[in-house]
């Protein structure tokens, strides 16, 4: 006698199999980031922005736009390398085109890859203000479906915030943010206190920010990219050839005893969670940043009813270094 299914179980069987392929489908979906970045006078930047695209191959992002926060010469083309490279060069980008901090990097890595790089934009004139690109871009999202990722300066957030309705949008930026945003995640501070430099910076705009930000927020603090040291196993890969992640590193590690072991990680860390979440790697504190507006040094109070959360320790320093040190060395459209 033939095996037989009742028809009642087939269907059944069938309505639990498309409620699994659709329960998988959302949760595959990728993160829509828009990554804020100082790129420079850093190079763990470049460290994020590997990551960033790394996880768009992978599918478990989706780069919406790539935004500059400081406004030194060409640092719009020095993104337009990153992503041309990665096999993205439409990603939108944008600058400040008001006051904003002008820094970039002393190891002048950023004028080699310009040079040695192809890229599709060849100027800072060639790209919108930062806050026209905000709002242009989360005009057009799903409401709260944005993970805002910055890992610099805040002076665009808040500029943004403090934006009036226009041509993309009706909604004050306090109230476009709002409807939005998922979730700001941000390298800044250092905690449960101390002084850190993307605050410090424009540290009267990072007060603003982190009083007014009307979604939830996460820090990956000062502390947890500090014992992060990566790099060292990119810049001795020799199967890894023209690529201007390995050019960044192999110029500027030599460049500072403090970097003989790796560059610290601190903006890696944000990509990380910002994309795959915090919880194989950290825990979270949840309570409210206290900003200084006298130095720009902050506190943190816990607060049960707070929005806002920095990342704490769980696991080894090690065990995420390994992790950044294999996605930096990733190489596009090819096998990691």
């Amino acid at each position: 006698m033939k095996n037989f299914m009742p028809v009642c179980i087939m269907q059944n069987t069938s309505a639990l199999i498309v409620s699994l392929l659709l329960s998988c489908s959302l949760y595959a979906q990728p993160v829509q980031v828009i990554f804020d970045s100082d790129m420079g006078p850093d190079y763990d930047d470049v460290g994020a922005i590997a990551l960033l695209h790394a996880f768009a191959d992978e599918g478990k992002a989706n780069i919406l736009a790539t935004i500059a926060s400081t406004k030194y010469t060409d640092v719009a083309v020095v993104f337009s390398v990153f992503n041309t490279y990665f096999k993205r060069p439409d990603i939108p980008i944008a600058v400040p085109k008001g006051e904003a901090p002008d820094l970039r990097d002393f190891q002048h890595w950023s004028d080699s890859i310009v040079k040695n790089y192809p890229h599709a934009v060849n100027s800072n004139r060639d790209v919108p203000d930062a806050v026209a690109l905000y709002r242009r871009v989360l005009a057009i999202q799903p409401n709260n479906s944005v993970t805002i990722i910055t890992v610099g300066f805040l002076t665009n957030l808040k500029n943004l915030l403090q934006s009036k309705a226009d041509m993309f949008s009706p909604l004050s930026g306090e109230q476009l943010v709002k409807q939005k945003v998922k979730q700001l995640v941000s390298m800044a501070g250092r905690f449960p206190a101390g002084s850190e430099f993307n605050i410090n910076k424009d540290f009267v705009a990072a007060k603003y920010v982190f009083d007014h930000f009307p979604a939830p927020v996460l820090f990956s603090g000062f502390e947890i990219g500090e014992k992060i040291k990566c790099g060292i196993p990119l810049i001795q890969n020799d199967s890894i050839e023209q690529s201007p992640v390995k050019d960044v590193f192999r110029i500027s590690i030599p460049q500072a005893k403090e970097d003989s072991a790796g560059r610290k990680s601190w903006d890696e860390t944000a990509v990380l969670v910002g994309v795959k979440g915090y919880k194989d790697w950290y825990t979270v504190q949840q309570g409210k940043i206290i900003i200084s507006d006298k130095d720009g040094s902050n506190t943190w109070m816990d607060d049960k009813t707070s929005k806002q959360y920095h990342l704490v320790e769980k696991a080894q320093p090690a065990v995420v270094q390994e992790l950044i040190d294999r996605l930096i060395m990733y190489k596009p459209g090819k096998e990691e």
